[in-house]
């Protein structure tokens, strides 16, 4: 794998790796897995085969990527937030990939450090997912949400900051308007 750094103490058995990954110390791709280019994939993050991640991802420590979940391009993953893949696990009951729920995580989006996000969903491009959330639904593009289950309390930008009610960015100064709840925002070109 051209173009990959792999550290001494890190596994990965894919040969699916992008140019210019890096790989640290007790991570785990397993073979099978996609992983884009320009990655960091941080100590004691496993990645399962069968998982896919895009370009410019940051996959922070001990963050866990089940067979099913797809990750787009320039996502944020939060130290210590995982996904599942099995709505109704049974140790008893074994399960192949075809019985899997797939998640998809949309361009642009950041998932906080110790966030749960449930199997069988869709997390838009650009949201916003806080810290310590549990998400059993699908969150739209440019949603901030937070808590147990995570509900929307807000709407962010694309450079991240939280928009105020005009949605209209202090910080970058991206206009946004209102597609509907579920869509989220589209912005203003």
């Amino acid at each position: 794998m051209d173009g990959v750094f792999v550290h001494p103490l890190g596994l990965c058995e894919s040969d699916e790796v992008g140019p210019g990954t890096r790989i640290w110390a007790f991570a785990h791709v397993l073979k099978g897995a996609r992983i884009g280019a320009g990655c960091n994939v941080c100590d004691h993050a496993f990645i399962e085969g069968g998982a896919v991640v895009g370009d410019r991802v940051t996959v922070k420590n001990a963050v866990l990527i089940w067979d099913g979940v797809t990750v787009e391009d320039e996502v944020f993953l939060g130290p210590n937030m995982l996904f599942t893949n099995d709505l109704t696990p049974r140790a008893a009951i074994k399960k192949g990939p075809g019985e899997l729920l797939p998640t998809v995580v949309r361009t642009g989006a950041t998932i906080g450090a110790g966030a749960t996000v449930v199997c069988g969903l869709e997390v838009g491009a650009h949201a916003f997912v806080a810290a310590g959330a549990v998400v059993t639904r699908d969150v739209a593009m440019h949603a901030l949400v937070a808590g147990n289950p995570a509900r929307r309390i807000g709407w962010v930008c694309a450079c991240g900051a939280r928009l105020p009610d005009d949605l209209r960015c202090a910080a970058c100064g991206r206009g946004y308007e209102l597609v509907t709840e579920d869509t989220g925002l589209a912005e203003l070109r």
